[in-house]
């Protein structure tokens, strides 16, 4: 790859990295108010959810070229574009 091939393609994954990032901000900042707590790891590239009980807690990720937040080994997803309605089905998973 040439040069300018190979700074196109760090700029893209830049940019795809902080859409990521954005998306799982939101998504926490949307899970506040259902109170739902939590906490961005591994360099803002997931979100840490708790269970308020006893249990392993639940870690979502953005997957899927970007379109769907998904956790559970990605069996369980929902797009990116409804933040709202992916904070409501994450608060009902974790038992809130």
């Amino acid at each position: 790859m040439n040069p300018i091939m190979q700074t196109a393609a760090a700029h893209l994954s830049e940019q795809r990295q902080e859409n990521e990032a954005l998306a799982l901000i939101l998504l926490r900042d949307a899970l506040l108010p259902l109170g739902v707590r939590a906490e961005l790891r591994d360099n803002d590239t997931a979100l840490m959810i708790p269970r308020p009980q006893v249990g392993l807690p639940v870690w979502v990720f953005v997957g899927y070229g970007g379109a769907y937040f998904s956790w559970q080994s990605a069996e369980k997803r929902h797009p990116v574009s409804d933040v709202p309605g992916a904070a409501q089905i994450l608060a009902d998973y974790v038992g809130l």
